[in-house]
C-alpha cells in the first residue's frame, strides 16, 4: 500500500511539474525561445499572490483572478517591448536578456520581501484530504492543481484547435514569414503567446505558494524542474509535457520512497536517460502538437 500511496502522489505531483513546463514549451514552441527567467517568474506569481492575499485579505486561491491577468499583461508588455527585439537574431540574444531577467526579479524580490521563506495561507484546504483506505489518501489541493493543469492543457488545445487565433499562432510556429504575407502579424503573436505563458506561470505560482514554503532565489530550481518535465515529454508538446511531469513526479517519489535523499537525483537521472535515449523526447510531435 505504501508504494501505491507513492505512485498517486507521484502522479499529483506531476501536475504542478507540468504547469511550470507548460509555458516554457509554448513560448518555446511558437518562437523557439529558451526563457531562463521562467522559474523566476513562477516565484514572481507566488510574491504577487502574497502581496494581494495580505493587502487585500483575500484567500490564495481567489487572489488567481488578479494575479493572472496582470502577470498576462506584464509578459504581453514584455514580449513587445523587449524580447521582440530578439527574434530572429539567434539563440544568445533572448538567451542574455533573459537571465538578465532572472536576475533582476531575483533582487527585486529579495528587496521586497527580504530572503526569508513565505507561504500562502489557505487554511484548511492545505491539509485537506479525500481517504481512499487506512494508508492511502488524496491530498485536496494536490488534485486541484492536477485537475487545473489538465484543464490548462485541454484550453489551450481548444485554442490552437478551434479559434482563428489560435490558428494563426499554429501558423506563425510552423513559418512565420509566410504568416506574415497573409496578414498575420507575429509580433502581436508572439507577445500573446508570451502574455499566456505568464498567465499559465502565475498559476503554478499560486498553487505552489499553496503547496509549500518558497524564497526569492527558488526560481532556478522550478526552472529545472519545468526543463527537465518538458524534456522528458518532448519540447513543444503540450500534452507531452504533463507526462513528463508525471515521470518526473513519479521518479521524484519513487527515489525518495528508497531512499529519502534520492528526491531530487532520480528526477535528474530519469532526464538523463531519455535524453540518452530518445533526446526529442519521449512525445514530441510535429509543431502543431
Amino acid at each position: 500500500m505504501q508504494w501505491i500511496n507513492t505512485l498517486v502522489q507521484g502522479i499529483l505531483l506531476g501536475g504542478l511539474y507540468a504547469l511550470y513546463g507548460t509555458g516554457l514549451s509554448l513560448i518555446f514552441g511558437v518562437m523557439r525561445i529558451v526563457n531562463l527567467a521562467h522559474g523566476d517568474f513562477i516565484m514572481l506569481g507566488a510574491f504577487m499572490s502574497l502581496l494581494v492575499t495580505s493587502m487585500l485579505g483575500l484567500p490564495p486561491l481567489i487572489s488567481i483572478a488578479i494575479v493572472v491577468p496582470v502577470m498576462f499583461l506584464l509578459g504581453f508588455l514584455l514580449q513587445r517591448g523587449i524580447l521582440n527585439q530578439t527574434i530572429g537574431k539567434g539563440l544568445m540574444p533572448p538567451l542574455v536578456i533573459t537571465f538578465g531577467l532572472s536576475i533582476i526579479v531575483q533582487n527585486v524580490l529579495q528587496m521586497g520581501f527580504s530572503a526569508d521563506s513565505q507561504g500562502l495561507d489557505a487554511g484548511a484546504l492545505e491539509t485537506a484530504s479525500i481517504p481512499i483506505n487506512d494508508q492511502i489518501s488524496i491530498g485536496i489541493m494536490p488534485l486541484i492543481t492536477f485537475i487545473v493543469a489538465v484543464a490548462v492543457l485541454a484550453g489551450l488545445q481548444l485554442f490552437f484547435n478551434r479559434t482563428k487565433v489560435g490558428q494563426a499562432f499554429r501558423a506563425t510556429s510552423d513559418d512565420p514569414e509566410t504568416a506574415e504575407l497573409m496578414g498575420i502579424n507575429s509580433r502581436q503573436i508572439y507577445a500573446l503567446a508570451m502574455g499566456i505563458s505568464f498567465a499559465i506561470v502565475a498559476l503554478a505560482g499560486i498553487l505552489l505558494g499553496i503547496r509549500t514554503n518558497f524564497a526569492p532565489t527558488d526560481g532556478p530550481a522550478r526552472l529545472i524542474f519545468a526543463f527537465e518535465a518538458v524534456i522528458i515529454g518532448g519540447l513543444g508538446s503540450l500534452w507531452g509535457t504533463l507526462a513528463g511531469g508525471i515521470i518526473l513526479g513519479l521518479s521524484q517519489n519513487i527515489g525518495a520512497q528508497i531512499n529519502p535523499t534520492w528526491f531530487q537525483l532520480a528526477g535528474h537521472i530519469v532526464t538523463l536517460i531519455v535524453l540518452a535515449v530518445r533526446p526529442t523526447g519521449l512525445f514530441a510531435r510535429t509543431r502543431d502538437s
